[in-house]
């Protein structure tokens, strides 16, 4: 399907709203080009590609609002699903939390639309199983790998004249690869906008590095170490403290983020100076659609700078029940990092685990953001500035808050996950028991 432009979408979205007789109507246009290759056992076992269009509409009378669903745009099918709308808001129940639609918003150019991604095709597809397959095969491993791209387009608009459209691209690979004998695992992945900036063979190659380093590995005690956080690891857990950074689970005492007694830690120093969060949808790496979920503008915005606690997330809702600006939660954050390579931290630590990545992890706490899961697909022991050996996966317990009061040293930050993380050395990380797990 070719993604619709600016104009045909507002045509679409102006048609159904002339159809509209709700209090007030909202529609939603998207649509794009899904491709997928999957491998395993050096084998490509799926490909695919999938064309899709749909269209959703909201209608409101008072606070009570229905909605429905149609990928059909001829004019009887849209003039059925108003209608449809319609009837569901009629019978619905009001909503004590509804918040007006908005008016005509000023949304900036987002830069997430990158032709390379655009024209990936199957024969693109092929060419990365090949090139992660063969250095597996060379080396007499095993690779599982998936890739999926999408190419696409939004736009939304509503009774009271707001519209915005967006174009986007994105590009997603990991692999994991496993010795003949199934005692190695490495794992590493890219996600870019671009797809001119993925390269299959390399990144495979860090894989194929992990699983042959990590063959044999040896159990040492659970303990508190100094562990060196891969951006991939670091990111598994950095992310779940953004997703907890909510106002009115801070508000209701129900957040890292509340005070016992009442009232919230917005202001308070938190983590250590160095850490400095935030999120920018014109950074040039992780660029973003340029409004958010509530059709607010999306812009940069501090979380937290030199270790204090300056900003939550406010739906408008709880902003205006608050008394203050809503501030929408982010697609993606950027942590601020250091100059050391991930090289140096390991040349600079006398005992420590090297640590790719995390998985399983779940939450022990909320309110201390304590969380559990285990160590994965190549995990390390480090002594006197060298890795020795790899070692048994542990399962771990802890927390961001804990980990970013607790940085001995950070690198350059890398895009991972819709995030840009930088690799992290922590002292004192919790490992609590041993897992067979390879």
């Amino acid at each position: 399907m070719a993604i619709l432009t600016k104009e045909e979408a507002k045509a679409i979205i102006d048609k159904v709203l002339s159809f509209a007789q709700a209090d007030e109507t909202e529609v939603t246009l998207s649509g794009g080009r899904t491709g997928n290759i999957r491998y395993a056992r050096n084998t490509v076992n799926t490909s695919g590609e999938t064309d899709e269009i749909g269209l959703s509409i909201t209608s409101v009378f008072g606070k009570k609002s229905g909605s429905t669903t149609i990928n059909e745009l001829d004019d009887e099918s849209l003039k059925r699903a108003v209608a449809r709308a319609e009837e569901i808001a009629r019978l619905a129940p009001e909503n004590p939390e509804y918040m007006p639609m908005l008016g005509p918003q000023t949304y900036a150019e987002a830069k997430t639309f990158a032709p390379a991604t655009n024209s990936i095709n199957p024969d693109y597809r092929a060419q990365l199983a090949i090139d992660s397959i063969k250095p597996c095969k060379d080396n007499n491993l095993t690779a599982a790998g998936y890739l999926e791209d999408f190419s696409g387009f939004v736009a939304t608009g509503n009774s009271k004249g707001l519209f915005g459209y967006n174009q986007r691209t994105s590009v997603d690979f990991t692999v994991t690869v496993r010795t003949a004998d199934g005692t190695g695992s490495g794992y590493a992945g890219r996600d870019f906008n671009d797809a001119s900036l993925l390269k299959a063979g390399p990144v495979t190659n860090i894989a194929v590095q992990k699983a042959r380093a990590s063959v044999n590995a040896q159990a040492i005690e659970p303990g508190k170490y100094t562990v060196i956080l891969e951006p991939m690891a670091a990111n598994d857990l950095l992310r779940l403290l953004t997703f907890g950074m909510d106002a009115r689970s801070a508000d209701e005492g129900r957040s890292f983020l509340s005070k016992k007694g009442g009232g919230t830690k917005i202001g308070e120093k938190l983590f250590d100076e160095r850490v400095n969060i935030y999120s920018d949808p014109n950074h040039p790496d992780i660029p973003a659609a340029p409004w958010t979920a509530e059709g607010l503008p999306a812009e940069k915005t501090t979380w937290v700078e030199n270790g204090v606690v300056k900003n939550m997330f406010y739906s408008r809702y709880w902003a205006q029940k608050q008394g203050v600006n809503p501030v929408p939660r982010p697609s993606g954050v950027i942590f601020e990092g250091g100059d050391q390579s991930l090289a140096d931290m390991i040349r600079n630590t006398e005992r420590g685990v090297l640590v790719t990545r995390f998985w399983y992890i779940r939450a022990v706490d909320p309110q201390t953001l304590l969380y559990t899961g285990l160590t994965r697909d190549g995990t390390f022991y480090i002594e006197n500035g060298q890795i020795k050996f790899p070692v048994k996966n542990f399962r771990f317990n802890e927390s961001p808050i804990i980990m970013l009061n607790n940085i001995e040293a950070m690198g350059k930050p890398e895009r991972t996950g819709g995030n840009m993380v930088p690799p992290m050395k922590i002292r004192d990380f919790t490992f609590t028991s041993l897992s067979d797990a390879v």
